[in-house]
């Protein structure tokens, strides 16, 4: 009987506990739009972020619930969109198809290294320990922290240099988002023309490092016909806005820093 008291007692806060949950999620149910679920299925759980949103189950919430357009997942690209819109009942959405590019030419055989780094081999260990082992500290470290969070196994090191390849390539952004040095970018596949430096040095300095380093010289924003490229604190940028891949600015480069992908 001494022991039968307390399982009684026990038993009985049991029930209350398990009747008032009952209760709770009777009155605190929260009725989900099957949309939600279709569209989160058709999406490729990626969860990379590109969207915008903090991963696919999000932006399918956002689709539905805030009117968030339905083209702007990279991996799924536009098969996804034609999905989404089947799901929504609306006109499917144009997607512009997006590529990784690394800004950098430094390899083995172009950039100057100053020392073996034998620590952990990784992109943001070496950054850690003197900027790198290059002379130049913007370029690409070559130690495949952006390869590692490719899914698609659209990065390669090649002599000490990451290298996209854009037919394997679905613009998530999770390489730009873990290199140290932030010479990753995603723009269109369309624009085939790209600054491959990211040295922010004058140019003898650049020069020094890198043959293949941008000078700063000015050629290709004189010789660009739509004024697609500018150059600032010594280095040349494209408006991916204005180019029209024409190759102007690639053929009278004189370090040939400028290139295609």
């Amino acid at each position: 009987m001494t022991y039968l008291i307390p399982v009684i007692i026990l038993g009985i806060c049991g029930l209350g506990a398990g009747i008032l949950l009952t209760i709770a999620s009777k009155v605190f149910y929260v009725e989900v739009d099957e949309r939600v679920e279709r569209i989160n299925a058709v999406l490729p759980q990626a969860n990379c972020g590109a969207c915008g949103y903090a991963g696919c189950g999000d932006y399918a919430e956002a689709i539905v619930n805030n009117n968030a357009p339905t083209n702007l997942c990279r991996p799924g690209g536009a098969e996804s969109a034609e999905k989404i819109a089947e799901i929504l009942g609306v006109a499917t959405a144009d997607v512009t198809p997006m590529t990784a590019v690394v800004h950098c030419s430094g390899d083995c055989n172009t950039a100057k290294v100053q020392f073996d780094f034998g620590g952990i081999q990784s992109c943001k260990a070496a950054k850690r320990f003197y900027s790198g082992n290059g002379m130049c500290k913007f370029g690409c470290i070559g130690l495949g922290d952006c390869a590692a969070v490719c899914d698609n196994k659209a990065i390669k090191i090649e002599n000490s240099l990451a290298k996209v390849n854009p037919a394997l390539c679905s613009g998530c952004g999770q390489c730009a988002a873990v290199c140290p040095n932030n010479i990753i970018s995603v723009k269109p596949k369309s624009k085939t023309v790209d600054i491959l430096c990211s040295s922010q040095d004058n140019g003898k300095a650049t020069k020094l490092a890198c043959s293949k380093g941008c000078i700063g010289c000015k050629m290709c924003e004189k010789k660009c016909p739509v004024g697609a490229v500018t150059v600032v604190n010594s280095h040349a940028v494209i408006n991916y806005d204005k180019c029209t891949s024409c190759g102007e600015c690639k053929a009278i480069c004189p370090v040939k820093a400028i290139g295609n992908l």
